[in-house]
């Protein structure tokens, strides 16, 4: 039997990293939360930045690493603690997947990991299991070239279906990779540390450094800041965000509409006093804890954002954990409340008013399904194509000509906007522009 390391100090960045995906394992929180928690936050930038890389990672490959693991227990069916499991996954991710991580380091704190989990016994398990893929890392070094192994076969049967082999495979490895670290600009700023974003005049791609440090600029995609943009285009005097939480849209629709009231709603109250103390602009915002689904009908918005809760298949770089958690069933699910917070919101909106539908998913139930049978419903809503609003963008300075010539060419499947990770620079956003007569 291998001798087991001494007990020691586990490094402070695997404890937090422990932490966290032992919280999502136990299906109490997303990794991008748990991220930005007072724990990771205490740690120094070196030790944040290889938390977010152990966890991240390791929920990007866990299939994968859950195979290779499998393939050296002797009782792969076996129950074991969360720890134990969470210790065995990073000690894996850390010898497959990362070079630089010296690899007495990666056994010696999943081994101690796994002993302050489940013992002894359990210790010795996780010591043997990492030290013989330590001793095949060499042979399983081809296991990064195959992105597609790492998401669920059924996902990617419908991508491959919907948008084509080579499509599905740009997607899986888009997702794999760390997500762009993309920031919108309250007010202008020079820095080293940014680059022009892909699509937006506002957008910047951080090259260094913490993206939330820098002042005056704020975390987000450039499929959501699109989606944002196109919502506070021609919105009229009284605008509604109703599913608002976090806030980036919200802000991009005060921010280009100050002389409009706009309401912020969202179900969730804690949520939206998290985004009245942090939102640009909040001056100009009323705050409204209430479920968008249950809106009374009436003409009282020139404009609304109808940003509905998803499955958040467009954003598994970002979110990798969505896709262990995913199953086809939550499609028809999602789709039933989607279709009731946007028939509610359509019954708001004033004649001739616009309202923008929109997810983070690439799946049909949730998008063109939704709208079609909303229209169906409610024969007074008719669809707006987004080519025009995207030209106004562009004349309007918002849209670089450059992601006007990208989107225009490959983002609008008929009416619509679909972006798509990996064919675009951005997470896979759907948007839709509806009106009512």
């Amino acid at each position: 039997m291998p001798q087991l390391p001494k007990p020691a100090t586990i490094a402070p960045a695997r404890v937090a990293a422990a932490h966290v995906l032992l919280a999502v394992e136990r299906g109490t929180a997303h990794s991008d939360d748990q991220l930005r928690s007072p724990r990771v936050e205490a740690l120094s930038q070196q030790d944040r930045d290889l938390t977010t890389e152990l966890v991240r990672g390791t929920l990007r490959w866990e299939r994968v690493l859950d195979r290779e693991i499998g393939a050296r227990l002797r009782y792969p069916g076996s129950d074991m603690h969360f720890g134990v499991i969470i210790a065995l996954r990073l000690g894996a991710y850390q010898l497959l997947f990362l070079n630089r991580i010296p690899a007495h380091a990666a056994v010696h704190d999943s081994v101690e990991l796994a002993r302050e989990a489940d013992g002894e016994q359990m210790a010795r398990l996780v010591n043997a299991v990492l030290r013989r893929l330590q001793r095949e890392a060499e042979t399983l070094a081809t296991l990064r070239t195959d992105p597609v192994a790492a998401y669920p076969p059924w996902l990617v049967a419908r991508w491959q279906a919907r948008f084509g082999t080579p499509a599905a495979e740009a997607i899986c490895a888009f997702g794999q990779q760390p997500a762009p670290a993309t920031v919108r600009l309250a007010h202008p700023l020079d820095s080293p540390s940014l680059a022009p974003g892909a699509l937006l005049a506002d957008a910047r791609r951080v090259l260094q450094g913490d993206p939330a440090a820098l002042a005056g600029a704020r975390i987000q995609d450039e499929a959501s800041q699109l989606v944002g943009e196109l919502a506070a285009l021609h919105a009229g005097a009284s605008i509604l965000d109703s599913c608002a939480a976090p806030g980036g849209k919200t802000a991009i629709l005060a921010q280009r509409n100050p002389e409009a009231s706009v309401t912020a709603m969202d179900i969730s109250a804690a949520r939206l006093r998290i985004m009245a103390r942090r939102l640009p602009w909040s001056d100009r915002v009323q705050f409204d804890a209430a479920d968008a689904s249950a809106l009374q009908p009436g003409p009282r918005f020139t404009g609304v954002l109808c940003d509905v809760p998803c499955s958040g298949t467009g954003t598994l770089g970002r979110n990798p954990e969505i896709r262990s958690r995913l199953a086809p069933r939550d499609l028809a699910r999602q789709a039933e409340r989607q279709r009731a917070i946007l028939m509610a919101c359509l019954r708001t909106l004033a004649p001739g008013g616009r309202l923008v539908y929109s997810t983070c998913s690439l799946e049909p139930e949730e998008n063109e399904q939704v709208v079609e049978a909303v229209l169906a419903a409610l024969p007074q809503a008719r669809v707006l194509p987004v080519a025009p609003a995207l030209d106004a963008l562009l004349a309007g300075g918002r849209l670089t000509p450059d992601g006007h010539a990208l989107l225009g060419a490959t983002a609008l499947a008929g009416p619509y906007l679909r972006t798509v990770p990996g064919l675009h620079p951005c997470d896979g956003f759907f948007a839709a522009l509806l009106s009512v007569a």
